[in-house]
Formats: structure tokens, sequence, C-alpha cells
């Protein structure tokens, strides 16, 4: 989240709550990231039917923590998906590559 800029203080509200954040961020990213803050802990609120601030902050911040393993998880498997693809195509390139006597050779 760090681009190296100077940290300004950002304003949010979470749960009723206002914070002031010091960030190097852009200022509307730091307003995202609170607004899907404030949403998660307003579903967890409601959805869990939990009074207590702390608890559903403590629920969000189970449910935003596995949708991050979540699609850390799938890019891993894509990585892995798109590495096998690009594998495979440099073989068929060798074997197209070595299959041709005498077409890229320099010097001849």
């Amino acid at each position: 989240m760090s681009d190296g800029g100077e940290k300004a203080t950002v304003r949010v509200t979470i749960f009723g709550e206002e914070y002031a954040i010091r960030t190097d961020a852009p200022e509307e990213y730091t307003l995202e990231c609170a607004r899907y803050v404030d949403d998660a802990v307003q579903q967890a609120h409601v959805r869990g039917q939990v009074a207590e601030p702390h608890r559903a902050a403590v629920l969000a911040a189970l449910q935003i923590t596995d949708e991050l393993f979540r699609l850390r998880r799938d890019q891993a498997k894509h990585a892995g998906d798109v590495f096998e693809r690009v594998s495979a195509l440099r073989e068929r390139v060798r074997a197209v590559a070595d299959a041709d006597d005498g077409g890229l050779r320099t010097g001849d």
C-alpha cells in the first residue's frame, strides 16, 4: 500500500466510529478500504445478530481473511496453470525448431 509518498491523515467512519488513518496511500483508496471494512462489519452485525461492535469487527475480519485466503489460493492455482501452459508451448516451439533442419539457422 506504500508508494513512498508523504503520509496524510484520512478520516474514515467504520461502524459509526470515526478514525483518523495516517497513510501514504491515495485518499480515495483509503476511503474505499474503509467502506469495504464498514460493509463487512455491518453485515456481520446484522447476520450474526451481534450487538457488541468488537465482536462484529472480529467476525468481519474473519470473513475478509477468508476472502483473502481464497483469492490467494485461486491466484496460485491460476499461476500454476499458466506456468504449465507456457512450458507446454515452449516444448512445442522447441520441437518445431528442432524439426526444422535449415530454416532459422544463422550463417547458412
